[in-house]
């Protein structure tokens, strides 16, 4: 683990701890109000692309979400990326993926769609999930719009995003579309029970802890029983056969690690083609750390290569 990995750590652990007796609502401003200065901390100085949109799209409701959409040149027919935030369906937003969207823009020569879903606890299981997946038959419908060609179609996101990228992949398989053509999954949370070996492992001081995943699937679930739903628990899905390309990996200090590396295992077994890779001495989050860990720039050029390859 770098020098400055653990100078973060220290410091989340011991000066920055989430008071998860404040409302969501109250949490979400605090985020939005130190981003600036977290993300300078965490990363180097925004990618340049050709152009940034802000948009709103109606979903299956009638309400309205926003998106914001990164074209990397005035090219059209380029391949598209629709990205999903993480933030455990409860914080985050596209203002703090920004980076990330504008990364993945320009080393991919792809236009990216970056989908502002619905949080809980406002909007509980499975709002957020219907959001991600009508964004993604809106991104497809409207692909040559945007300069993107609908047959080059990539799902991805970050934990949270993750998450719900695997679900959308499913969904388009059952409901006869949208046409993915890849899964890009960032540590994704796959199983909302957190029975896996590294939830009690890393659950504590290596930034996610156990505690705050319990305190996002309590605000995100409806009832219960909603943790053994294959939309919220992917990895509960009987039948993952016949899924998107996915390219899946994880961090070797997160507690998510386990159910990351056990769901690409099971879209294996079920014969799709996957490659899995965990990234050795980092900790969840690395995406949007590229001033703290090499790892992510080496995650950025391992998701072009893969979807190059594809």
């Amino acid at each position: 683990m770098s020098i400055k990995l653990r100078l973060l750590l220290f410091y989340l652990n011991n000066f920055k701890k989430e008071d998860l007796n404040v409302a969501p609502a109250k949490i979400r401003a605090a985020h939005t109000k130190e981003l600036g200065a977290f993300l300078k901390l965490l990363d180097y100085a925004p990618v340049a692309v050709s152009e940034i949109k802000d948009e709103q799209i109606t979903m299956r409701d009638g309400a309205s979400i926003p998106i914001r959409i990164y074209r990397p040149s005035s090219d059209q027919n380029l391949p598209l990326i629709v990205f999903f935030h993480g933030g455990g369906f409860v914080t985050r937003d596209i203002p703090s993926h920004d980076l990330v969207c504008r990364r993945l823009c320009k080393e991919n020569q792809a236009v990216v769609v970056s989908v502002g879903y619905r949080l809980a606890p406002e909007f509980k299981f499975p709002i957020p999930h219907q959001d991600a997946y009508d964004a993604t038959v809106w991104a497809s419908q409207n692909a040559s719009k945007i300069g993107a060609n609908a047959e080059e179609l990539t799902v991805m996101g970050d934990s949270a995003g993750g998450n719900l990228a695997t679900v959308v992949s499913i969904l388009a398989r059952d409901n006869n579309g949208p046409k993915i053509k890849n899964q890009v999954l960032i540590y994704p949370t796959t199983d909302a029970r957190l029975s896996h070996p590294s939830i009690d492992k890393f659950g504590k001081g290596y930034f996610l802890t156990k505690e705050l995943m319990q305190w996002f699937v309590d605000h995100y679930k409806d009832k219960d029983e909603d943790v053994n739903n294959p939309l919220m628990s992917p990895f509960l899905t009987k039948d993952l056969s016949n899924l998107p390309s996915a390219f899946v990996f994880t961090a070797a200090l997160d507690p998510l690690k386990d159910e990351g590396a056990a769901y690409a295992e099971k879209l294996k077994a079920a014969g799709n083609q996957v490659v899995f890779k965990e990234y050795p001495n980092v900790i969840h989050g690395f995406i949007n750390m590229a001033k703290i860990s090499k790892e992510c720039l080496i995650a950025h050029q391992d998701i072009k290569n893969f979807l190059h390859i594809k």
